[in-house]
C-alpha cells in the first residue's frame, strides 16, 4: 500500500470487479500530489445546460431590481438560497428562430445560433457550444460529455420540420444530435464502469470496498467522513434508482403518463424508466452532480423534458400536459397550472444547485468551480415567443462569474445568444473569434 500514497492524484479511482469510482475533492490527496503550482492542485470548471420545454409563464419569470438589489419574481422565488449564486438573463435571442413558419421546431438552436433547416430528412442546425467545449475539455475526462434526457425524439413532422428537432439540445456534428441517454440506470453506469461488464446483482459499493477500506488510512479525519458522506450518497443513489425501476414495472399498466421510448437505441432497455417523470427528473439531476463530483465529466446537457413534451406532473399537483397548458389563453386555471410547474422545475434545479453548494472543493464549492445555465427556447410559450428568451446562470466559473444581478440586454442591439456562449466558452478554455451568428462574447458576466 506505500505505493499508494506517493501515487495518489486527483485520478485516482476507487476500483472493484469492472468498476472505477472517482474520488470526491480530499485536501489529504491534494497535499500529496504534484507542486503547488501544479494544475493538481486547482479543481477543473465545469459547464453544464439544463433544458425545460414549453417556455414559460411570462407574467412571472424573472427579476426587477430593487432597493436592496435583485429581486426575484415568483418563478424563480425556489432560488431564493442562493441568489447571490445567480444571474438573471434578460433579452438575449436568437435572430434566426424569427424567421420562416414553425412555432416549436426552429427555436431548438438554443445552443448553435444556426437556422434550423427547414427538413423531415436531411436535419441540420450545427454544432452546439457544449461539444465544442467537449472537444477540448473532454479529453482530461473519461466521459467526454454527458447527455441526459427524460424522453426519447418524437417521429413526426409540422410545417416542414421534423420533430427529431424537439427532442435534441445537443448536436456532435451540423447535421447529428450528441445521442441522449434516459435511463437513468445506463446514465449512472457511465460513471462507474471501467469498460468491463460489471455484477449486476452488486452494489457499486460492495465492488470497491476494499479499494476504500485501503485508501482511509491515508486520510485525515475531515477527509474521512467526506468520503464516508460520498459513499453514502452514490449508494443512496443507487437504492433511488432500483426503487425508481421497480415502482415503474408495477406501474406500467396504469393510465399516468408514460414516456415513449424506442428501445432500438438502447443496449439495454430491461434497466428500466421511472414511471413518475419527477422522480426521472430528479435521478437525472443528481446523476449530473454526481459525474462532476467525481470528475467523471466537466461537460453536461440536461434536457428534463422535450420542447413540445406533453409530460404530465401529476405527483407535483399539476393538472395537464406541459404543452397543453402552455397555451393557456390566459384561462386563470390553465395559468396556475403552467406556473406551478414552472415553479417545480425551479425548486428541482435549486436543489440540484444547493448539492453542489454544499461539496467543497477546497477554496471554493463545486458550484463556485461551475457554470450551469438554465434555459427554454421559448419564451411566452402561449405565443411560441422567442423574441426573448429566459435564461439563468448559476455559479462562479472558478471565480470568472458574479452572480446577484440582473443583465438586462433588452435595449443591446447585439442581444444574441451565441455571445453569451462564447463567453461561457471562454471561461472553459475554448476562444473562437466568432460562434453561431455572434463575433465578440458578453464582457459583462464577472
Amino acid at each position: 500500500m506505500k505505493s499508494l500514497s506517493t501515487n495518489l492524484t486527483r485520478r485516482h479511482f476507487l476500483r472493484g470487479a469492472g468498476v472505477a469510482l472517482g474520488l470526491p475533492w480530499l485536501e489529504s490527496i491534494r497535499s500529496w500530489g504534484a507542486p503547488e503550482s501544479s494544475i493538481e492542485q486547482a479543481a477543473p470548471r465545469r459547464a453544464a445546460v439544463i433544458f425545460m420545454g414549453n417556455g414559460v409563464n411570462p407574467h412571472h419569470w424573472g427579476a426587477v431590481n430593487g432597493a436592496a438589489g435583485m429581486e426575484f419574481k415568483d418563478s424563480l422565488r425556489p432560488l431564493e438560497a442562493l441568489k447571490e449564486k445567480i444571474l438573471v438573463l434578460k433579452g438575449l435571442w436568437n435572430p434566426t428562430t424569427v424567421e420562416g413558419p414553425g412555432g416549436h421546431f426552429p427555436k431548438m438552436n438554443l445552443l448553435a445560433g444556426l437556422k434550423v433547416k427547414q427538413t423531415t430528412t436531411d436535419i441540420e442546425i450545427g454544432v452546439t457550444m457544449d461539444q465544442l467545449i467537449a472537444r477540448s475539455v473532454g479529453l482530461n475526462t473519461p466521459v467526454q460529455s454527458l447527455v441526459l434526457g427524460t424522453e426519447a425524439p418524437g417521429y413526426g413532422n409540422e410545417d416542414g420540420y421534423t420533430s427529431t428537432y424537439s427532442g435534441h439540445l445537443s448536436w456532435a456534428s451540423p447535421t447529428a444530435p450528441a445521442p441522449k441517454e434516459i435511463y437513468p440506470q445506463q446514465a449512472f453506469d457511465q460513471l462507474f464502469e471501467d469498460g468491463s461488464k460489471r455484477q449486476r446483482d452488486k452494489s457499486l459499493l460492495d465492488l470497491v470496498r476494499g479499494d476504500a477500506q485501503s485508501l482511509r488510512k491515508f486520510l485525515s479525519q475531515r477527509d474521512t467522513k467526506k468520503m464516508d458522506e460520498y459513499l453514502s450518497s452514490v449508494r443512496e443513489l443507487e437504492q433511488r434508482i432500483q426503487r425508481a425501476e421497480e415502482f415503474s414495472q408495477k406501474e406500467t399498466s396504469g393510465n399516468g403518463w408514460q414516456p415513449t421510448v424506442q428501445a432500438a437505441n438502447f443496449p439495454r432497455p430491461d434497466a428500466g424508466i421511472p414511471a413518475k417523470p419527477e422522480e426521472h427528473m430528479a435521478l437525472m439531476l443528481d446523476i449530473l452532480v454526481l459525474a462532476f463530483q467525481m470528475d467523471r465529466t466537466r461537460v453536461a446537457t440536461l434536457m428534463l423534458n422535450n420542447d413540445l413534451s406533453g409530460m404530465n406532473l401529476a405527483a407535483a399537483g399539476v393538472k395537464g400536459g406541459l404543452h397543453e397548458l402552455s397555451h393557456h389563453s390566459n384561462d386563470p386555471t390553465r395559468l396556475a397550472a403552467y406556473q406551478k410547474a414552472n415553479e417545480f422545475h425551479m425548486k428541482l434545479w435549486s436543489g440540484a444547485l444547493m448539492k453542489m453548494q454544499n461539496t467543497n472543493e477546497g477554496e471554493r464549492s463545486l458550484l463556485d468551480n461551475s457554470i450551469v445555465m438554465f434555459c427554454s427556447s421559448l419564451f411566452d410559450g402561449n405565443a411560441h415567443d422567442s423574441r426573448q428568451l429566459p435564461i439563468l446562470l448559476a455559479g462562479g466559473g472558478g471565480g470568472t462569474l458574479r452572480g446577484g444581478r440582473l443583465l438586462d440586454y433588452s435595449a443591446d442591439p447585439n442581444r444574441k445568444l451565441c455571445r453569451l456562449h462564447m463567453a461561457i466558452m471562454e471561461r472553459m478554455g475554448v476562444r473562437m473569434g466568432h460562434f453561431g451568428d455572434a463575433d465578440t462574447a458578453l464582457s459583462d458576466l464577472a
